[in-house]
């Protein structure tokens, strides 16, 4: 199998319970999990299972198209 590199945006959330994840190029691949370590590894096993899956369907690899920045709000 040819191996493509692509950089994914992950987007983890602190919840009550410990932390979620999710990739917003890839809906559906999610994780979460009591730690930010192993939600952040679960993720990238997710998306991992989920780009390889679409290989073996011959599918194409979406482009990444997520990205961050920050706004500054003055709060009244």
């Amino acid at each position: 199998m040819k191996h493509i590199k692509r950089k994914f945006l992950a987007v983890i959330e602190k919840t009550r319970s410990g932390y979620s994840a999710f990739c917003p190029d890839l809906p559906g691949c999610v994780a979460a999990a009591k730690t930010k370590a192993t939600c952040e590894r679960l993720l990238k096993a997710a998306i991992k299972f989920h780009l390889e899956g679409m290989l073996k369907e011959g599918l194409r690899l979406p482009k990444p198209t997520s990205y961050t920045t920050t706004v500054e709000i003055r709060a009244a």
